[in-house]
């Protein structure tokens, strides 16, 4: 009887051994590029505050090393007043992350690069962002949560429409 529970017990061991480990975690979270431009101050302090927002995101993966991947998040932010169409502020921002992934492999890897980390990253970019415009003399700018995963279906969408099917991960 305890040959037999030792016999199922190596059987599993030697299971578990032949599924890759599957691994996620945050090694680092940092600012790669920041800017804020206020070109129209300080006259434009001296009017009433009507902001028109525009803001652009974008997301981008690399891999750096052995299960090593670089997932930058760029913010734009230009917002102009709505009556007049002057520039405001513009505040650019690029948050990224270093994320060690194993035993996760093509559609998930990809999804994982595409929707999970930017997910991860964005709580830290809109925080940013927020005290960015913050100290160049302006209300805070709050983001709205985003979707990624959303986005993320947008854009592997658009690209089986262009036959363009291949994995954004480089």
């Amino acid at each position: 009887m305890a040959e037999e529970n030792n016999q199922s017990a190596d059987g599993q061991a030697a299971g578990q051994q032949e599924k890759p480990k599957l691994q996620f975690a945050v090694q680092r979270i940092y600012v790669k590029d920041i800017s804020f431009e206020a070109p129209n101050s300080p006259a434009v302090f001296q009017q009433p505050f009507k902001p028109k927002v525009g803001l652009e995101l974008d997301t981008a993966s690399t891999k750096v090393g052995d299960d090593l991947y670089e997932v930058v998040i760029k913010v734009t932010a230009q917002v102009t007043h709505s009556e007049e169409g002057t520039t405001s502020f513009l505040a650019e921002l690029e948050q990224a992350g270093l994320f060690r992934i194993s035993g996760i492999e093509g559609d998930q890897l990809d999804h994982t690069l595409g929707a999970f980390c930017p997910n991860v990253l964005f709580p830290y970019a809109r925080e940013c962002i927020d005290n960015l415009v913050n100290r160049g003399g302006f209300p805070p700018l709050m983001l709205a949560p985003v979707n990624f995963e959303a986005i993320y279906a947008r854009k592997k969408q658009r690209q089986a429409e262009q036959g363009q099917d291949a994995p954004a991960t480089q």
